[in-house]
């Protein structure tokens, strides 16, 4: 092919001679097989370095063969890991279970100690005295049933009735314990 471009060139500078259009196209010949001398000649670099990037890439895969594991060797290595992996989980439960026994024990421990006291607290406490015709709240005054949000003061205000009347009416010996469905006797005339 080479030798096709030049002997094209040496008749194109014949014809140039004769025609001058033809001389500016000898140039660009001219030119053209020079930068296809100067690409052959970087190509033939190329080749030389990839055939040297080969033969070491030979030399290394030869003494590499032996870094390669084997696939008994995985699974012996993953069988290994999992038996591993399989002691640490039932370590860790049971170091696990036994923080949450003691968590429990400790918890259980205080709630018995916690009842105890209260047991005793209500045993200290008066059994209120049974009601008796006598103490029986008054029949006469209109009756009120008491809502949520209710409060001895908001249903003397609802009422117009003082909270201490309603409270003497009702022998409440604690305000504050009034239940959501309690009907009281809201007392009249006073």
């Amino acid at each position: 092919m080479l030798f096709r471009l030049l002997f094209g060139a040496a008749l194109a500078l014949t014809v140039a001679a004769q025609n001058a259009a033809a001389q500016v196209e000898v140039a660009n010949l001219r030119e053209d097989v020079r930068g296809l001398v100067q690409r052959v000649g970087e190509l033939s670099l190329r080749v030389e370095q990839l055939e040297l990037e080969n033969s070491e890439l030979r030399r290394k895969s030869k003494g590499g063969a032996r870094a390669y594991a084997t696939v008994a060797q995985l699974n012996e290595a993953v069988s290994d890991l999992n038996r591993t992996v399989k002691s640490a989980v039932t370590s860790s439960q049971d170091e696990t279970l036994l923080i949450v026994r003691t968590q429990l024990e400790k918890l259980g421990k205080q709630t018995n100690t916690a009842l105890e006291s209260l047991a005793k607290s209500q045993a200290v406490r008066p059994i209120p005295a049974p009601v008796t015709p006598a103490d029986a709240p008054p029949k006469e005054g209109a009756s009120y049933l008491v809502q949520k949000g209710d409060t001895l003061a908001l249903i003397a205000k609802k009422t117009g009735v003082k909270q201490q009347d309603i409270v003497s009416a009702n022998k409440i010996s604690d305000p504050s314990l009034i239940k959501v469905g309690q009907t009281l006797i809201i007392p009249s005339g006073k």
